[in-house]
Order: structure tokens, then C-alpha cells, then sequence
């Protein structure tokens, strides 16, 4: 048991650490991705994305403040709502976000498909179950 918790940890790390590999390497952070990336959805709004990933919107409006530097989106005031702000990815940010998912598409070739399916399909079951009992368990702790 204790082993398998170590190798979910470094799991986890490793993880992060790509995703933050991933983000440098087309220079941006691992959190201006995220934002970049919920910006390219249809109907970003940065309060709900805030609360959504349990931070706080002036965080939130300095990271779209960074993109809007990098001039990777743009804004504008909505037409049937002048309160509200439409964000989106401007060309380059398009590109920037293309980019990403190719390197993480390459990534996900040289790591993952020549894995055994059976062992995948384990993996799948165990880890959603797994992830079921730590979400029931941390509301419970609530």
C-alpha cells in the first residue's frame, strides 16, 4: 500500500513537471495555459473559472492581464451585455495553443501507446476508483 502511494506521488509530480515543461516551452506558465486554454472554450468567464479552480479573481485577471501582454487574446464588451467581457485567442494565441497539444500529443505517442491494453484498462479501472474513494473521502471531511 505504502508503495503504491509513493508511486501515485511521484506520479503526480511527474506529472506537473510536464505540464510545466510543456508551458515553458512556448513561453508561457503553467497557469497562463490553463487560462489560455478555458479563454479558447466558447464561454469563458473568469469568476466562474476562479471559482471552478478554487482561486481568486484578481488572480484570475492578472493571468488574463499577461495574456493580453503576450497578446495572446483579446477582449471586447459583449454586445447584449456592455458589463460583460468576451475573451478570446487571437491568432497567435491559437497557434501557441496548437502547439501545446502537439507537444503534448508527442508526448502521449512516445509514452503511453506501446503500453500493454489490458494494463491500461487496469490502470483506468483502479485509478477511477481510487479517485472516487479520495473525492468521498475528502467530502466527508468537510
Amino acid at each position: 500500500m505504502h508503495g503504491a502511494i509513493v508511486q501515485l506521488q511521484r506520479l503526480a509530480e511527474l506529472f506537473r513537471r510536464r505540464r510545466v515543461q510543456l508551458a515553458q516551452a512556448v513561453g508561457l506558465t503553467e497557469e497562463q495555459w490553463r487560462v489560455l486554454e478555458q479563454i479558447a472554450t466558447e464561454h469563458f468567464m473568469p469568476s466562474l473559472f476562479a471559482r471552478r479552480r478554487e482561486t481568486s479573481a484578481a488572480a484570475v485577471s492578472r493571468t488574463i492581464r499577461q495574456l493580453l501582454d503576450k497578446k495572446l487574446v483579446s477582449v471586447s464588451v459583449a454586445r447584449d451585455d456592455g458589463r460583460q467581457r468576451r475573451y478570446v485567442p487571437t491568432a497567435k494565441g491559437t497557434r501557441t495553443l496548437d502547439g501545446l497539444r502537439e507537444r503534448r500529443r508527442a508526448a502521449i505517442d512516445a509514452i503511453w501507446m506501446d503500453l500493454d491494453p489490458a494494463q491500461l484498462d487496469a490502470f483506468t479501472r483502479f485509478s477511477g476508483e481510487l479517485a472516487t474513494r479520495l473525492e468521498a473521502y475528502a467530502a466527508d471531511e468537510k
